[in-house]
């Protein structure tokens, strides 16, 4: 009898523990800050550096929530710098309620449809590189930036080209996203105010050949050249433009701010200038620190656009951190403690206006001194510009 007595105990006690392991497990609180950026193709370099910055913040700033008992995790997805794999990536976030933010993402153009997603449950993305105006001028109370504008950027571009490199004509070029052609209309609107003869404005979808380009160009023999949109487009486009004998001036914006410039144009893009939201980190005092924690850490400098993504999933998890004071931070609570925030990150002060835009963020030309990408970081800043943000329109 008491045998039996002992392996009912044995039995009961094996159920009672397999009933309460998994129900711990349930309780376990977790959170997760998801990031969308280019993991694989052309864009990589740049995107792998918006991931690990982010993953770097997530690891030093995560300490408070975890003291609270929260499991703080990043969940990186690659987006392939795509609108529909963005959208498909933005519905399987939105269906995970741990995920209570975004960093993302590095093309406006999938940042764009993506955040139509992101707005159906209030889910806060804070984009460290999407320059184009709609990112912010649709209003939507869970999107925000911490970079500048291409109605701002495109001006910087065609200020620097009439006043520094006093240029009388220009060809432009875009890639035909929705970044590149904005930034290029903007830039254009603005050099044919200041008398800058515009002798094109052609988009292409090619990265390999532009010959048919090219041809017409040379017979124009414009004194600048400017690409608008990505650094893959834009080194071989340069590259090829130099073997071709054409003598222009090169300009571009931030899209090309990537070591892969050089990688992919060799000599043919040194000496040229372009403009950007970001920049080398050592622009930024007080991003010294971030970029050797971020070289101990993965091993390599810091591409562009990884401070800002630092920056980004710091305030990200500083809303969630205030957002738990009153209880499990909820999407809604994170959102609206975004709002809030007045952080002084690793690329300056950032306070966001009503529409989720910078009240000021800082422009940048730089001048590509070097074909070796290792010393992308010391390429020579020309001019350095702190402008505010247009007023918003809604």
């Amino acid at each position: 009898m008491r045998m039996c007595w002992m392996r009912c105990v044995a039995v009961l006690s094996m159920a009672l523990a397999l009933t309460v392991a998994p129900l711990a497990k349930a309780q376990e609180k977790v959170i997760k800050i998801a990031t969308q950026s280019p993991l694989s193709g052309g864009m990589a370099s740049v995107g792998e550096g918006i991931k690990l910055g982010a993953q770097l913040a997530v690891d030093k700033f995560k300490g408070p929530l975890v003291k609270l008992g929260y499991k703080v995790e990043v969940v990186p997805f690659d987006d392939q710098g795509k609108p529909d794999v963005g959208v498909a990536n933005a519905k399987n976030i939105i269906a995970d309620p741990a995920i209570l933010g975004v960093v993302g993402h590095y093309n406006s153009g999938v940042a764009i449809p993506s955040s139509e997603v992101y707005k159906e449950v209030n889910l806060a993305m804070v984009s460290p590189a999407n320059t184009n105006p709609l990112i912010t001028d649709r209003g939507y109370k869970d999107v925000f930036r911490v970079c500048g504008r291409d109605d701002v950027q495109g001006v910087v571009g065609s200020e620097f080209a009439f006043k520094t490199l006093k240029v009388k004509s220009v060809y432009i070029v875009h890639d035909k996203t929705t970044y590149g052609q904005s930034v290029a209309e903007f830039f254009k609107a603005d050099a044919a105010k200041k008398g800058i003869k515009v002798l094109g404005f052609e988009g292409t979808e090619e990265k390999s050949n532009f010959d048919p380009i090219l041809t017409p160009i040379k017979a124009l023999n414009p004194d600048l050249i400017y690409y608008g949109g990505i650094y893959d487009g834009a080194a071989p486009l340069f590259k090829q433009a130099r073997d071709k004998g054409i003598k222009a001036q090169f300009l571009g914006p931030d899209g090309l701010d990537s070591s892969d410039l050089v990688k992919i144009g060799g000599k043919a893009v040194v000496g040229m200038s372009y403009t950007t939201v970001a920049g080398p980190v050592n622009v930024y005092p007080a991003a010294k620190t971030f970029a050797e924690e971020y070289k101990a850490k993965y091993g390599k400098n810091p591409e562009p656009f990884g401070a800002q993504a630092y920056d980004s999933a710091a305030i990200i998890i500083k809303a969630i951190e205030a957002a738990a004071k009153s209880g499990m931070p909820t999407r809604d609570s994170v959102t609206a403690a975004i709002h809030n925030v007045k952080y002084s990150g690793v690329t300056g002060a950032v306070e966001f206006n009503k529409n989720g835009d910078p009240i000021k963020a800082l422009y940048f030309v730089l001048q590509v001194v070097s074909d070796d990408p290792a010393k992308w970081g010391d390429n020579k800043v020309v001019e350095r510009l702190l402008i505010a943000a247009p007023e918003p329109k809604m």
